[in-house]
């Protein structure tokens, strides 16, 4: 996977403009945004230091420092955390899992519970690892070959994706920017390096946004799914960390009760009750619904 520490920064620093933090504008500028030595200027640090970071060579760079760059690029808590990431790769590395995740049977066992919610197990690289029968009624998780369910894969290559999800310029955007957070964990990933490669080539609206170098945690928001036989249904969604699985996380789709969506849900739910519930690769169990919406 190609080094990004460069590219990152430029892309940060490209955002502000001088008159923004207090240094003057004047003359043609050759570069967008904030020039190296500006940076440099503003974080207390000598112009052949910053450029060192640029380069990917700052591993040894303090906190501190690093601190100081990140206040003056306007940097959150999560491009902060990529930052470092890409500066230290090995600390990066020694979390790394090279193959597909599994599931415990625990939590296996705790989605086919949540027969009122729709639930699925996010893992490595935006890979579906489990899910219950109300999710793949809604997202059709179960129609996809295991090795291939994946979040990522589906909103840029599925034909289907555009008509899933009404708001897709906003989801492929926020897929891009957790699967780019994940490559900056894992920048040795070659399962990873792999699926980039892939959506790079085969889809336009994925290099763009790629490139653009945007991080974001999957944690809480809202989304619209459209289903072909409930129409579209209003969701906010909870991100949940498996305990002792790392990087796994169970999301969850929420409604207020009495909703619209939530009648169209509880249809949904109706219709799945009795049948296979969680699944994944083991058994790759779980008949989708009949009429169920692609992987979301």
């Amino acid at each position: 996977m190609e080094n990004t520490v460069g590219e990152f920064l430029r892309s940060r620093r490209g955002r502000i403009q001088p008159e923004e933090v207090g240094l003057p504008s004047y003359g043609r500028r050759r570069v967008q945004g904030l020039r190296r030595e500006e940076v440099a200027q503003l974080a207390g640090v000598s112009v052949d230091y910053y450029i060192r970071l640029e380069q990917g060579r700052g591993a040894s760079a303090s906190d501190a420092v690093l601190d100081a760059v990140g206040r003056v690029l306007r940097l959150d808590d999560v491009e902060q955390a990529h930052l470092r990431d890409l500066l230290r790769p090995a600390r990066a590395e020694r979390r790394a899992v090279r193959g597909r995740q599994q599931v415990r049977e625990g939590v296996r066992l705790l989605l086919e519970m949540m027969d009122a919610v729709p639930a699925f197990v996010l893992g490595r690289r935006m890979d579906v690892l489990a899910w219950n029968g109300l999710a793949d009624a809604l997202l059709g998780f179960s129609g996809q070959p295991p090795e291939e369910c994946n979040a990522a894969r589906h909103v840029f290559l599925d034909p289907g994706a555009r008509d899933c999800y009404p708001q897709w310029e906003a989801v492929a955007a926020e897929t891009v920017a957790y699967l780019r957070l994940d490559a900056g964990r894992y920048p040795e990933d070659r399962r990873l390096g792999a699926l980039v490669g892939e959506l790079s080539v085969r889809s336009e609206e994925f290099r763009r946004l790629w490139a653009d170098h945007q991080v974001k945690e999957k944690t809480h928001g809202s989304k619209l799914i459209r289903h072909p036989l409930m129409g579209t249904l209003s969701f906010g969604y909870e991100t949940l960390a498996v305990s002792g699985a790392a990087d796994q996380l169970l999301i969850t789709f929420t409604t207020p009760a009495g909703s619209p969506t939530a009648q169209k849900l509880a249809v949904l739910a109706s219709w799945t009750a009795g049948g296979p519930a969680a699944s994944a690769p083991r058994g790759q169990g779980a008949a989708a619904g009949e009429g169920a919406a692609p992987l979301g």
